[in-house]
C-alpha cells in the first residue's frame, strides 16, 4: 500500500519504485472511499495463455474490495467497445453485457468507441447500467454533449461527494472512425468551465477520468486547477506520474491490473486528505466469480470458433504495442509482405496503431483468434499511386512523434523499401534516406502503395497528404486486412512461417 498526502506529492513514473509505507489509521472525520480503476480493456475472457486479465477475475476483486469496504466505486479509462475480434461480429455488446454483470460504475468515452458507427454506440450507451462520460465530446448537430451524456457526476458516497469529469483526447478523429458531425473541443477549456460548477453542486474532491496521453494528462493538472486525481488511459503501459501536485495513473490494458485507489476524504469539508494506492495483478491465482458465467455461456459458440488453427510461428513474433509503434518488427514485416503482394504494389505500408494484439507471441500454433487480435478492425487494404515526393512526406509524417509521443500509431511498418531517420532532428526534417526496390527515392517518380483505407479515404493516424493520391484499387473491390494475413500464413511453407528483422528502418538518436 501506497501513500500520498495531498499537497506533497512529488513527480514519479512507471511502476513500483515507491517504498512500501504502512497506512496510519485514519481519524473519525475521514471517510474512506475505495476506486478500483482498469483501461483499455478490449476483451472480457483473460489475456497472456490464460495467466492475466479476465473480468470474471475482476468481478472477484470488486466483489471482495466491497466487502472490506462499502464505500467502493470501479471506474474505467476508455476504449473498452473496439477494437476487438469479438466487436466485429458483436459491436460492443459483449463488453457491455461484461460490464454490467461486474458492476462497473463510470467510464470515460476513449477514442475507439468511436470505431463503431455512431447508432452502434448510441445503443450500447444505453444498454449500459453505468455511467459514461465525454464531458468534451460534442455533437455539432444538437450543440450538446454527445448521446446528451452528464457533463459531470455527483457521487454522494459515505456522506461525502465526489466530482467525477470524463475528457477524451484531442486526436480523436485522427484516430478512430468518429463521423463529421462530432468533434472533440478543447480538455482545459471543458474543465476550467465545470470544475467551478461541480464545487457548487457540492463536490470538493475531483476526479479526472480521462483517455489522453500522459503528456495531456499533465497539462490537464496544471491548466485545470481543482483536479484531485487524474485515472486516465490510452497508453496501455502501467504509468504513475504527477502534475502540479496531481497523481496521475494508469493501468496495464486488457484488465492486467487493477489500481485500488482508496480516498481519505475530510467529513466536514468534503476534501481530499491523503491516499493510499496499490497495483493489484489480476492473475490466475484469482478465481473466476461464478456470477460471471452467463456472460461467458453467451459468447461461447464465437469464443470457440476463435481457437481454430489456421498455421504456426517457428520464431517469437513481437506485437507489442510499444514496438509496432516505435521500431520495426518481425511481425509488422510480415502484414506489411502480405499487403504488398494481396495488392501488387511497389509498397507495402502498415500503421503501426492497426496491430492491436499488444502481445509477444511465442513459437507455435496461430488462431484464428491470433490473425483477428492483431488486425481486428476489418479494412480494405487498397492500392493507390503516389509520387516519389509525396512518399517522402508520408514517411516523414510516419516518424514526425516518434520522440514526442508515447508510441504513436501512425509509426509505419513497411514492406518493398527501407528507410533511415533521426528523431533527434525536427519533425518534418528526420528522413534521411530512402530507398524502394533497392534504389534510391526519385521524387519525380511514381510508387504504387498498399496500404489500410483507413489512411487513404479517412486520413487516418493524420496521413492527409493520401487525399491526392491516385486510386488503383479502391475499398469496394478491395480484401480485407485480416483476411490478407491469415492467407499469407496459411500460403507460407506447411502454413508456418519465419518472419525476421532485416534493416527496413533504421533509427538514429
Amino acid at each position: 500500500m501506497k501513500r500520498f498526502d495531498h499537497g506533497t506529492f512529488l513527480s514519479f513514473l512507471l511502476v513500483f519504485f515507491f517504498s512500501f509505507v504502512p497506512a496510519n489509521a485514519q481519524a473519525d472525520e475521514n471517510v474512506r472511499v475505495t476506486i478500483l480503476h482498469l483501461n483499455d480493456t478490449y476483451q472480457f475472457t483473460p489475456v497472456d495463455g490464460g495467466k492475466r486479465g479476465g473480468l470474471a477475475r475482476v468481478m472477484t476483486i470488486r466483489q471482495n474490495t466491497i466487502k472490506e469496504n462499502p464505500y467502493t466505486l470501479m471506474t474505467l479509462g476508455g476504449d473498452t467497445l473496439s477494437p476487438s475480434v469479438e466487436t466485429r461480429t458483436y459491436r460492443g455488446k459483449q463488453m457491455i453485457d461484461a460490464w454490467n454483470m461486474v458492476g462497473l460504475d463510470y467510464s470515460v468515452l476513449g477514442n475507439h468507441e468511436f470505431d463503431i458507427r455512431t447508432g452502434e454506440l448510441l445503443d450500447r450507451i444505453k444498454e449500459s447500467e453505468f455511467t459514461w462520460l465525454g464531458s468534451n465530446v460534442f455533437d455539432t448537430k444538437t450543440g450538446k454533449i454527445f448521446a446528451e451524456l452528464p457533463p459531470f457526476v455527483i457521487r454522494e458516497i459515505g456522506g461525502v461527494k465526489i466530482g467525477i469529469i470524463g475528457l477524451l483526447l484531442p486526436e480523436t478523429k485522427e484516430t478512430s472512425s468518429m463521423e463529421d458531425h462530432l468533434e472533440v473541443v478543447d480538455f482545459c477549456k471543458t474543465a476550467r468551465e465545470l470544475i467551478p460548477k461541480m464545487r457548487t453542486a457540492g463536490a470538493n474532491t475531483i476526479i479526472g477520468l480521462t483517455h489522453m496521453f500522459m503528456a495531456q494528462d499533465k497539462r490537464l493538472a496544471h491548466c485545470a486547477p481543482g483536479i484531485d486525481l487524474i485515472l486516465g488511459g490510452h497508453e496501455h503501459t502501467l504509468l504513475q506520474s504527477s502534475a502540479n501536485g496531481v497523481p496521475i495513473f494508469k493501468m496495464w490494458a486488457d484488465a492486467r491490473e487493477v489500481g485500488k485507489f482508496d480516498l481519505f476524504i475530510d467529513r466536514r469539508t468534503g476534501k481530499l486528505v491523503s491516499m493510499d494506492w496499490e497495483i493489484i495483478p489480476v492473475t490466475d491465482e484469482i478465481p473466476d466469480h461464478p456470477d460471471f458465467a452467463p456472460v461467458v455461456a453467451k459468447y461461447k459458440y464465437l469464443l470457440d470458433q476463435l481457437e481454430v488453427r489456421i498455421g504456426a510461428t517457428s520464431v517469437p513474433l513481437d506485437a507489442l504495442s510499444h514496438s509496432v509503434r516505435t521500431k520495426e518488427t518481425d511481425i509488422g514485416n510480415f502484414i506489411a509482405d502480405a499487403y504488398r503482394k494481396a495488392v501488387d504494389a511497389d509498397i507495402g505500408f502498415v500503421n503501426g496503431g492497426s496491430i492491436r494484439a499488444d502481445l509477444s507471441y511465442n513459437p507455435g500454433p496461430l488462431t484464428k483468434r491470433d490473425v483477428l487480435s492483431m488486425l481486428p478492425f476489418n479494412n480494405p487494404i487498397v492500392k493507390v499511386e503516389v509520387t516519389g515526393k509525396t512518399l517522402m512526406e508520408i514517411l516523414e509524417h510516419g516518424v514526425a512523434r516518434s520522440a514526442e509521443d508515447n508510441e504513436p500509431g501512425r509509426f509505419p511498418q513497411i514492406s518493398g523499401m527501407k528507410f533511415t531517420f533521426d528523431a533527434g532532428k525536427l519533425p518534418g526534417q528526420r528522413i534521411i534516406e530512402v530507398t524502394v526496390g533497392g534504389k534510391p527515392i526519385d521524387p519525380a517518380a511514381t510508387y504504387t502503395i498498399a496500404t489500410s483505407d483507413f489512411l487513404v479515404s479517412r486520413g487516418g493516424d493524420g496521413y492527409t497528404m493520401f487525399k491526392n493520391a491516385k486510386i488503383l484499387l479502391g475499398a469496394e473491390d478491395a480484401p480485407k486486412d485480416s483476411e490478407v494475413f491469415e492467407q499469407a500464413i496459411k500460403d507460407s511453407r506447411d502454413s508456418t512461417i519465419s518472419p525476421r528483422i532485416e534493416g527496413r528502418i533504421i533509427r538514429l538518436n
